[in-house]
């Protein structure tokens, strides 16, 4: 990957949204440009970035944005990791626990019901072992 690339303001713009994780639809939708506009800008960053798949375009843009240098040490690399790790936890505990507390009702139910089939299934073996 290069450390610096030439890309224009919209390629600039779309490696952003890709960075934080929009799909080709919802770049288009967000900058009222069609798909494949968006698949032709995608293709001439990745040329001008060296990187071929989406995640070495999140990985560049974050460094390039934040000032982090492409051969950083592991250590150093935990360490940064860590800090976005702390910036991100308190989104995580701002969930709505309802929202929360739905799933784990839902996956109770699931496996309430698996364990309801498992014995009818077992069950049923025994009668034909008779």
């Amino acid at each position: 990957m290069m450390e610096v690339a030439d890309l224009t303001k919209r390629e600039s713009e779309i490696a952003e949204l890709f960075a934080w994780g929009a799909s080709k639809k919802d770049v288009a939708n967000r900058l009222f440009i069609s798909e494949r506009t968006v698949e032709n800008h995608a293709r001439n960053i990745y040329a001008k970035v060296g990187c071929q798949k989406i995640n070495e375009l999140c990985a560049w843009w974050f460094c390039t944005r934040f000032h982090i240098s492409f051969d950083l040490s592991p250590l150093k690399r935990k360490v940064i990791v860590g800090m976005f790790l702390m910036l991100l936890t308190p989104q995580v505990f701002a969930l709505d626990n309802k929202e929360f507390y739905r799933v784990a009702r839902s996956s109770a139910r699931v496996s309430r019901i698996i364990r309801a089939r498992r014995t009818r299934n077992e069950s049923d073996l025994e009668f034909i072992n008779f």
